[in-house]
């Protein structure tokens, strides 16, 4: 499906790396120098001023990574930045975003960049920036966080501003919360789920006097369902709710689950934070067709009830957004992924949707749909 209004509006030459996080910590030579590997899957708001606010993960990867017979990781240490060093004898570089480091009995990873946060403002429409505020960066803190902080979703509940992260770190693969005032000023709270539960989502309102958001634990085994099942055994979208969007119960009804009528979403997880519409919450989230190393992401909908949003009123087989080869051909030279759109934001822009997505895990990506797309695919379900 095309839209009429469907552009990127942040790529990797907007970024401004002399106003990095990591500016003046690595060495001051050729193997100390950076690049934006990826400016993607940004959180989005509305300010109080009416204007948008972009959360964007910044990949920010070494230049060189290769030297002396090692391959070279940024880390976090303690408020600096440092370099590890891997020989190269011991990695498998086959994915551009990680690698993959050999032996012992686990799938062990490092990666080749480092993610940090960098708030962009736009203006109502989402479709011109107005500021990129580098005084205001998200950087990892803690070392938790020290590999980086990656994917935010930014919700909004009862005027609080709530953002979750994925925080990256030896010690776990984690969910972080921090909250803001105002959309601009982020306070790190804590770790809110465990190790490799990830893609967290907090409803925009609560329910039943309660926080609810959608989580996506990941593992390496998951059991078949019965043969003729309509559900095909996979990650999957699940529930958690809490009283004060801190401390979170994982619910006892699953969520979204892989459909076994299609392959294209064998692999689900969380996309937007759901929001509320006269019919229920309306959840976008991303399923991912197996193909080649990383697979073909795109971005589908389901509504949910608006009292108990584990039952599911509506979904659609048919993807919502797909990745636009048109939209990334003028930074083609850059792309170093293919058949990926990740959308994270959504907010209300009166007679349609503006949506925010991260395309070929390289730039940030606008859409605005029409409210009028979703009535009318629930008029042909019917």
């Amino acid at each position: 499906m095309t839209y009429a209004m469907d552009r990127l509006i942040v790529t990797p030459d907007d970024i401004d790396l002399s106003r990095s996080p990591l500016t003046g910590h690595l060495p001051k030579s050729v193997l100390g120098e950076t690049y934006v590997l990826g400016a993607f899957n940004p959180g989005l708001t509305r300010l109080d001023n009416g204007n948008l606010l972009l959360l964007v993960r910044i990949a920010e990867a070494l230049k060189n990574p290769i030297f002396d017979g090692h391959v070279h990781a940024i880390r976090w240490d303690d408020g600096r930045y440092v370099l590890d060093a891997w020989p190269l004898d011991l990695v498998d570089s086959a994915d551009p975003r990680v690698f993959k480091l050999r032996g012992g009995g686990w799938k062990i990873i490092a990666l080749t960049s480092l993610s940090w946060l960098l708030p962009v403002e736009l203006t109502p429409d989402g479709l011109e920036v107005v500021a990129m505020h580098y005084d205001k960066a998200v950087a990892p803190q803690d070392s938790l966080q020290c590999y980086g902080i990656e994917d935010p979703r930014i919700s909004r509940v009862e005027g609080r501003f709530l953002m979750t992260s994925c925080s990256v770190s030896p010690e776990r693969h984690s969910t972080t919360l921090y909250s803001s005032p105002n959309g601009l000023d982020w306070t790190f709270e804590d770790i809110v789920l465990d190790h490799q539960n990830k893609d967290m989502l907090i409803f925009e309102g609560k329910v039943g006097g309660e926080y609810w958001a959608q989580t996506r634990p990941l593992g390496d085994v998951y059991f078949a369902y019965p043969p003729g099942s309509e559900w095909r055994a996979g990650p999957s979208i699940n529930l958690a709710t809490s009283k004060d969007g801190l401390y979170w119960k994982p619910h006892r009804k699953p969520g979204i689950r892989p459909h076994s009528a299609t392959v294209a979403t064998a692999r689900m997880g969380g996309g937007t934070p759901p929001i509320l519409t006269p019919e229920g919450w309306l959840s976008l989230w991303h399923g991912v067709e197996p193909k080649e190393l990383v697979g073909i992401y795109r971005t589908y909908w389901s509504l949910l009830d608006k009292d108990d949003p584990a039952c599911l009123v509506r979904t659609d087989h048919a993807p919502l957004i797909e990745a636009s080869p048109e939209l990334t051909r003028p930074i083609e030279h850059q792309m170093y992924l293919r058949d990926v759109v990740f959308t994270t934001g959504i907010v209300d822009g009166g007679d349609h949707y503006i949506v925010a997505s991260g395309e070929a895990d390289l730039a940030c990506r606008i859409t605005h749909i029409p409210k009028s797309v979703f009535a009318a695919k629930v008029e042909s379900m019917n």
